[in-house]
């Protein structure tokens, strides 16, 4: 397959922005053009300009091309460090001045990370007194992450990350097997309202204490990383917390004279200016 050209990628994004409202104009280019990639080989289509004739005469075909876009791959309790810093820390120094807890999961993905702040919540004796917003801009993985079924290969894993983390329990207590698959419990996320949310267009609808949108920024541009952080810093309470990517950062960023940094790390700030 010959080497995808920059001036495809910008019809391609004009086409998606136009006809479906999504807008990936801003997305890291190396980044969109790695998935550009992987979208025509795995479906077999032998160009962009192709791509976007399929795009054009099935509809139903943007789902697919937007899963794929989106797709980030995580994990329960990724960097049990940072979980632990959380539990230890952050979560402690809210309760300080609120009876209850606003989260925001932006970008949640297939849910492994809010799976992970219930239990942790759970552990701590708070969850009841926690509201969580969980957003994605693709609408399958947000069906997915309310299932909360997984592999078993992937619990391996994430029973390690949930051992570093030093939690109460073993992972298992959390889930049953059935059919080869764990299933969380869903008296987890009972507290927990998920929502398809687009970060690049999408409204600032809330106030919170803390917003996790961890490893999702590298995905985007200076310009868009800019302008989602605006938002996150609007959607914070005055001394709330954000956390990001590990190879994320705030420094550079417009609103950085807004935020201090918690702990550098395992990359969380607290809002201290409006």
């Amino acid at each position: 397959m010959k080497e995808i050209e920059i001036a495809s990628l910008k019809r391609l994004t004009e086409f998606v922005k136009l006809n479906f409202g999504y807008d990936f104009t801003n997305y890291a280019m190396s980044s969109f053009k790695r998935r550009i990639s992987r979208i025509l080989e795995l479906y077999n289509i032998n160009s962009v300009e192709n791509l976007i004739t399929k795009l054009d005469t099935e509809k139903d075909f943007i789902e697919t091309f937007i899963v794929e876009i989106t797709v980030n791959v995580t994990e329960m309790f990724r960097d049990p460090s940072f979980w632990r810093v959380l539990r230890d820390d952050v979560i402690p120094g809210i309760l300080l001045n609120h009876e209850r807890i606003k989260i925001w999961h932006a970008g949640c993905s297939s849910g492994e990370e809010v799976f992970s702040m219930a239990i942790m919540l759970k552990e701590m004796g708070i969850l009841n007194n926690a509201t969580i917003i969980a957003t994605d801009l693709d609408k399958d993985i947000l069906k997915r992450a309310q299932m909360g079924k997984y592999t078993l290969k992937n619990m391996e894993l994430n029973s390690k990350n949930y051992i570093r983390f030093q939690g109460n329990h073993k992972l298992e207590d959390y889930y049953s097997v059935k059919n080869n698959l764990a299933v969380l419990n869903p008296d987890l996320i009972s507290n927990v309202s998920f929502r398809s949310h687009d970060l690049v267009k999408g409204d600032i609808f809330n106030k919170f204490d803390l917003i996790l949108c961890r490893n999702v920024m590298i995905y985007f541009n200076q310009n868009l990383q800019n302008e989602v952080l605006r938002r996150f810093h609007g959607s914070l309470f005055k001394f709330g917390y954000l956390a990001i990517g590990s190879k994320e950062s705030l420094i550079w960023c417009d609103i950085a004279n807004k935020f201090i940094v918690v702990n550098n790390e395992e990359k969380i700030y607290k809002k201290f200016r409006d």
